[in-house]
Formats: structure tokens, C-alpha cells, sequence
């Protein structure tokens, strides 16, 4: 069984004396409950492991209860310390006051109980952890599964990540791309679309939210003016509304649309979007008409899989060292992706067979300067070294 890098952190985390609540939190399907219980395991500490997902949304004294039951364990057994997980925490109303009443309580009376939180809405877990528990959290970012974890786990080649994405789950039945499509969007996409984003969020129009999801994968890599959605799209209003539903889905981690690089702070909101999706696996399951040898044997087709999954292998680890991600374009000049870290920047260039030769990379580091450039694919560096990578080493 495939350990993830952050379950070596979040054991360090456990060990240290009781400060904060610990919040594991990422896009659905990415092993969040297993690294966790992977780590109660291994850890000395006692602790007790609660699920509420099937309790009454409404039933105000399901986490006072379980709390309760620990704080009567740590006693009866003299422990020094025991750990609490609650997983699927959001779904119980109200869960961010109740659980903030039961922390300062037991901060109050010197009651050690370390506390987890799990969730698979981002949406309401980002809520709860700011209007409640403000200065009480630490978060532990778990995002899509790495090419290497794919490999590992699956015996993936690199096409084959790059093609169907990094949904652990979904692997089993690629050879059945039928299947595969159909396991996707039952089981991830539209859970994620129908709990996490429309059952959390007010969304005025959900159909409209559909299909710009839908566009959104079907154009992901690429440049498509707000303007240009509008007409492509029924009902869609006006381009604020287009803004807010992306920001919505960005937070999901389903799908976003990158600003372009400027010096200038409030330009880049002013800028076209380039749409990118967090997962490749939600690029091929919504592309009709497809198939893995038809794309992977189409230097141009396959040239945009190979650009979108290095988009979805930035977001994650912009995601995870607090950065930023965007492209950069001037005339007919661009970089795909420009990574930055605080002052620091990483120029990243996709050499594939949409692209071989751009000037854009030469003159966006002669006007920026960034640390570090690189050029991705082609007869430049490998993809299998590029999504092996360590890119906190270049920020």
C-alpha cells in the first residue's frame, strides 16, 4: 500500500505537544482517510477514529458525544494523551462552532486530546476553519496522486498518467476506457459537482455551472476570453457571474482559470483566463470521441494532454508551497506557466507537438528575470524526469 509524503509530516505534527487542530483537507478520492489512519497506526499514541458521514445533518450533539466518549477514555485508562479524528467533519451543521466549543474547552482545563479534522469539501471545510476556528487550525494540503505514486502503485507509464490522470480509483479499469469514463463520472466528478460545489455554495444557475465546467475541460491549456464563453454558452448572464463560478470551482480543485503574469497586482484580474483543470483524468472523461491510442499517436492532440498535465502537476505543488501559478503572454510571445513563490520565480515552457519553437521563454526571462526556467518534453528535459521532479529545490 502506497504511503503519501504527507503522512510523514502529520506524524510529526501528532507528536509534538498539543497545539492546534490538524485539517486534512484536498480534491476527493486522493487517499486523505488512508493516510491518516496509515499514520494512527503507526504512531504510540492511543486514539480513536470517528466517521459522519450518515449522521443527521442536523443532530447538534453527535460531535459533543464522540468527544465525550475520548475525553472518558484519556481517564479511564490515566493516558497521557489520545488522539481524535473525525472524518467527513462538514456534513454535520454547525460542526465548526461545536467543534471550536469542545478545543477551547479542553485548552481551558488542560484536557490533551489532539483533534483531526477531515473533509472532502474544501468549500465547507474553508468556511468552517475561517468564520469559527481562526488561529486554532493547521492545514495539511493532500492533492492528486504523483506520477511517481501512480507508477508505484499501478506499474503506470508516463502516457498513461499523463492520459488518464492521477485518480488512484479509476486505475483498475483503464483497460476499459468504457468503464473508465463511466467510473469517472459517477463516482468523481459528479459527486464533486452535485455535493461539494452546488450543495455547499449558492449557485443562482447550476446548469450554467455544468456546462462551464464541461468548456472548462474541454479547453483546458488554453486561452479563452470571458467574452468568448459568454457566446459559447446558454443563458451564461454576464462575465462576473463566469468569474465567481470558476472561483468556486478552483476552490473545489476541479478547475481554474490562470491569470496572466504582470507586475501590476490588479491587472491580472483584468486578464484573459487560461483554463486548466486540476486533474488530466477530468480533461479525457469529458472529451467525447477519444481514445488513449487515438490521442497518444496525434502529435498535435497529444501535444495539449501533455501541456494540461504539467498545468495540473504546477497547481499542485503551487498548491502545496503556498505559491502562485500563471501563464504569460505578450503578441504573439508566451510562457505556458510562470510559478511564483513570494519574490521568486520558475518560467516553465511545454516543448510539445503543438509548440516546438517559442521565443517566448528568452524574452519573458530577459524582462523578468526569474530564478529558474525549464523547458518540458520534446527533445528537451523528459517528461518522466520533469513529473519526478522536486520543484520546491528551484523557489
Amino acid at each position: 500500500m502506497i504511503v503519501r509524503l504527507q503522512c510523514r509530516d502529520f506524524i510529526a505534527r501528532l507528536q509534538e505537544p498539543r497545539r492546534t487542530i490538524q485539517v486534512v483537507a484536498g480534491p476527493r478520492q486522493v487517499g486523505k482517510t488512508t493516510m491518516v489512519k496509515q499514520a494512527l497506526q503507526q504512531l504510540p499514541i492511543p486514539s480513536r477514529f470517528f466517521n459522519a458521514d450518515g449522521v443527521d445533518a442536523d443532530d447538534s450533539e453527535w460531535i459533543a458525544t464522540r468527544w465525550e466518549e475520548v475525553r472518558a477514555l484519556l481517564r479511564f485508562n490515566h493516558y497521557d494523551e489520545i488522539i481524535l479524528a473525525i472524518d467527513e467533519i462538514h456534513k454535520i451543521n454547525n460542526w465548526s462552532e461545536q467543534v471550536k466549543r469542545e478545543w477551547d474547552d479542553d485548552t481551558f482545563r488542560d484536557v490533551n486530546i489532539k483533534v483531526v479534522l477531515l473533509g472532502s469539501s474544501r468549500l465547507l471545510l474553508k468556511k468552517g476553519l475561517t468564520e469559527s476556528l481562526a488561529g486554532r487550525f493547521e492545514m495539511i494540503p493532500m492533492g492528486h496522486w504523483s506520477f511517481a505514486e501512480m507508477h508505484e502503485a499501478f506499474g503506470w507509464n508516463i502516457n498513461q498518467y499523463i492520459y488518464f490522470g492521477g485518480y488512484p480509483g479509476s486505475a483498475p479499469y483503464i483497460q476499459n476506457e468504457m468503464r473508465w469514463r463511466k467510473y469517472m463520472r459517477e463516482s468523481i466528478i459528479s459527486p464533486a459537482i452535485e455535493k461539494d460545489v452546488l450543495q455547499t455554495t449558492f449557485i443562482y444557475k447550476p446548469a450554467l455551472m455544468h456546462q462551464l465546467f464541461r468548456l472548462g475541460c474541454a479547453y483546458s491549456g488554453e486561452l479563452l476570453s470571458y467574452n468568448k464563453m459568454l457566446g459559447m454558452l446558454q443563458d451564461a448572464g454576464n462575465a462576473t457571474t463566469l468569474v465567481n463560478y470558476l472561483e468556486v470551482l478552483g476552490e473545489s480543485k476541479l478547475l481554474i482559470g490562470l491569470p496572466k503574469y504582470v507586475i501590476d497586482a490588479s491587472r491580472k484580474y483584468r486578464t484573459i483566463p487560461k483554463l486548466q483543470v486540476f486533474n488530466n483524468g477530468l480533461l479525457t472523461a469529458l472529451t467525447d470521441g477519444i481514445s488513449f491510442e487515438k490521442v497518444s499517436t496525434n502529435p498535435k492532440q497529444w501535444g495539449r494532454w501533455v501541456e494540461s498535465a504539467v498545468g495540473c502537476f504546477l497547481l499542485d505543488k503551487t498548491d502545496e508551497l503556498e505559491g502562485e501559478l500563471y501563464y504569460w503572454r505578450e503578441n504573439d510571445e508566451e510562457v505556458d506557466f510562470v510559478v511564483r513563490r513570494g519574490d521568486r520565480l520558475l518560467a516553465v515552457e511545454v516543448k510539445s507537438g503543438r509548440r516546438q519553437n517559442n521565443t517566448g521563454l528568452g524574452i519573458f526571462m530577459q524582462h523578468y528575470h526569474p530564478q529558474h526556467s525549464l523547458v518540458v518534453g520534446g527533445d528537451a528535459m523528459p517528461l518522466d524526469d520533469f513529473f519526478s521532479g522536486d520543484i520546491e529545490s528551484l523557489l
